[in-house]
């Protein structure tokens, strides 16, 4: 009898589904040798078995038809979950299956938890470190699971086998990365629940920016609450307050797991444990989908753009933003339309950077805000331009039809907008970080919008000075000063690209480098030779297409070849950190230490300054020292997918963030902009341990 009938209030649900069998004699047949299941099941590895470290299993399940749909884990009302039976080498153990976010299904009053169309359940293997010994290992499954209908149901079994090699981590299967993307995060704060009469009332820790349409939380704990039952939500601040009908009050669970859903397939996992949720007050709002948070998130995006104008990430295009602030004292329209360009410019670089971020991890990519700087194509061509923009300041060749200095044409105007959206886009600062993160779990549409609002706020002081002649009188006249001016800020242009030359041996290590180098050389003798020939009042471009192509030629092939996989960016600090990984930050919080974890990137300028400020300072390190806080570091400078998804467990699309554990405590989100008493003071105030106690370290807590 199958496992449904082993629960005894759902004796008539039972007896229906043994109905449906007896009069469907082929839903029988699919337990029989040689016939096709319903729902196709398949094993798959993300690669290589790496001793010493995990790997995870995907079970691929793909109806033959789209009438076929599978179960969650707890099925709801009607159906049972899968179950497994691993046959392992010794050693190696498995772990509890994580699913993605299933959908209602609603039949007769009966609610059910369902996955339609194809879907993958991920399992973590431990593979022990003595497995090294061996070359391969063979993994064994034997599975069983549920295939419906809206009519009947059939009861599958198969029996999957996956030969497994066992070396250095190498590309897997490239469809993991949509799968892992489908499987929720864990929220970091744990949850409370409370019964009370037949009502179940559970607590959620929940930032306040993410827009919960349509939520609806499935319970793991079978047999708990009412399935089908109304659940109502209320809102105050971070956290969501959520009521469902208990189906057996006189069960008192120790912790209740499940998933928070919303937008339909997004959603977040979380484990309650029994405590006081303080009563429903006038500071909750109940939930209804007329009643999103957006407009607070867009007025977090417009702040957070006018907050990049004086973020250190912006400094090295300062210049581009001075002379065009100098210009635009000469015409009333010119300054007009050279503001509205400028916007235009910031405003479609945002929204095109922003759409290809949520295009990429639609298709299962882990990447977050200013991926592009994880691109060492990108850099290398933002290396060129930063290049050319530095001789034409220094006036080493002219471009009259868009240069970005003298000629003040809205061409010039928009070209700035789009460098400085580019330049800026790197840093995340008060307010952006909320509305950046909570634009990763925002229906398209909307997020799109936080994004275009992102690039007014950047630009909205621009704008106000071209439109505004109150404030445009307040500048400088122009006249022959500006030459002199364009000239200086030459300097911080050539140190950004110096900046640049360091960040592209960072990302394709130092041939990588030496060939930008090359290239770099010719287009700086081609754009020599096209001034000279400028003053002597010659055709010029034809000669620098003649120039340059043997170098970009040369650049096409040398770059690819020399680029390099093995580049570390783990340089020394202070603090001695651990490098992130799940592993080593689960280890860290089990040490009863406090912890504190930063990331961040080669290429956030914030991130340098508070390291510098706050976190590379000998004082925070004795701070640190004294009571015993273990320090782990996160290197977003290349993409990393457990990084990613660290960071959107957290609500924040990029880097810098930090987050301080305190001991046996839950996650506090620092500011992205620390002082230098910021990590000190949390030091001091956390408990001492053992001062003889020793931290961990890199090697005995694991990489990524």
């Amino acid at each position: 009898m199958p496992a449904i009938c082993q629960w005894p209030h759902r004796f008539a649900v039972c007896w229906a589904l043994l109905v449906a069998f007896a009069i469907s004699g082929p839903s029988f047949a699919q337990n029989i040798s040689g016939i096709e299941p319903n729902i196709k099941a398949t094993l798959v590895a993300d690669g290589p078995a790496v001793p010493g470290e995990n790997v995870t299993l995907a079970i691929h399940f793909e109806p033959v038809s789209d009438e076929w749909h599978g179960y969650w884990a707890n099925p709801g009302d009607a159906g049972y979950g899968m179950q497994l039976e691993w046959d392992l080498p010794a050693g190696w153990t498995a772990g509890e299956p994580q699913y993605p976010v299933p959908q209602k299904l609603l039949i007769s009053n009966l609610m059910n938890h369902i996955y339609e169309g194809s879907y993958a359940v991920l399992v973590s293997v431990s593979v022990p470190s003595e497995a090294q010994a061996m070359g391969a290992a063979r993994i064994g499954l034997k599975a069983q699971w549920l295939a419906c209908t809206d009519k009947i149901c059939v009861p599958e079994e198969g029996e999957m086998e996956l030969t497994l090699p066992l070396g250095d981590r190498a590309f897997g299967d490239g469809r993991f990365a949509e799968w892992q993307a489908a499987i929720p995060p864990m929220i970091d704060s744990a949850a409370t629940f409370e019964m009370s009469g037949n009502t179940l009332r559970i607590a959620i820790p929940l930032p306040s920016v993410v827009n919960l349409a349509d939520p609806h939380i499935y319970i793991a704990n079978t047999d708990l609450v009412q399935y089908a039952a109304l659940q109502t939500y209320m809102r105050s601040d971070d956290l969501l307050v959520a009521e469902i009908a208990l189906s057996d009050p006189d069960t008192k669970p120790e912790q209740i797991t499940g998933i928070l859903a919303f937008d339909g397939k997004n959603g977040v996992r979380f484990a309650a444990k029994a405590g006081d949720i303080a009563p429903i007050d006038g500071a909750f709002t109940r939930l209804s989908s007329d009643t999103p948070a957006v407009g607070l998130l867009l007025l977090a995006a417009l702040a957070g753009g006018l907050i990049l104008n004086i973020m250190p990430c912006v400094f090295p295009i300062l210049s581009l933003k001075a002379l065009s602030l100098a210009r635009a004292g000469g015409s009333e329209s010119k300054a007009r339309k050279e503001g509205i360009a400028y916007t235009v410019g910031v405003i479609l670089a945002c929204v095109a950077l922003g759409a290809i971020m949520l295009a990429l991890r639609a298709a299962g990519e882990q990447i977050g805000w200013a991926f592009q700087l994880q691109e060492p194509g990108v850099v290398v061509a933002l290396l060129v331009l930063a290049v050319a923009i530095t001789a034409n300041l220094a006036g080493v060749f002219e471009l009259p039809s868009v240069s970005l200095t003298r000629s003040g044409e809205p061409a010039s105007a928009f070209a700035t907008g789009l460098l400085a959206a580019v330049a800026a886009t790197p840093c995340t600062g008060p307010f952006m970080a909320a509305a950046m993160g909570a634009a990763l779990l925002l229906p398209a549409y909307q997020a799109l919008l936080l994004f275009a609002v992102l690039g007014l706020g950047l630009a909205l002081p621009f704008l106000l000075i071209g439109l505004v002649p109150a404030l445009r009188n307040r500048l400088p006249k122009p006249g022959t000063w500006m030459e002199r001016f364009r000239r200086l800020m030459a300097i911080p242009m050539g140190l950004t690209a110096l900046a640049l030359v360091w960040l592209v041996s960072r990302l394709g290590g130092q041939g990588f480098a030496l060939m930008a180098m090359v290239l770099i050389i010719g287009l700086f003798i081609a754009l020599a030779v096209v001034g000279r020939l400028q003053s002597a009042g010659k055709m010029a471009w034809p000669a620098f297409g003649l120039i340059i192509a043997p170098f970009a030629i040369f650049a096409a092939f040398a770059l690819p070849a020399s680029y390099s996989e093995s580049v570390t960016n783990r340089s020394d600090s202070l603090l001695n950190p651990v490098e992130y990984s799940a592993v080593a930050m689960v280890e860290a919080r089990a040490s009863g230490r406090p912890v504190f974890a930063w990331f961040t990137a080669d290429w956030c300028v914030t991130c340098k300054v508070n390291e510098s400020v706050a976190i590379e300072r000998e004082a925070t390190r004795a701070a640190f020292a004294k009571a015993g806080v273990v320090a782990i570091r996160g290197d977003w400078t290349r993409r990393d997918a457990a990084i990613t998804e660290y960071l959107t467990e957290h609500g924040a699309a990029g880097v810098p963030l930090y987050v301080w554990y305190p001991a046996g405590g839950e996650a506090q989100i620092l500011p992205q902009v620390l002082t230098p008493d910021s990590l000190v003071t949390l030091a001091k105030g956390s408990l001492e341990p053992d001062a003889d106690r020793p931290l961990p370290t890199a090697q005995g807590a694991g990489s990524d």
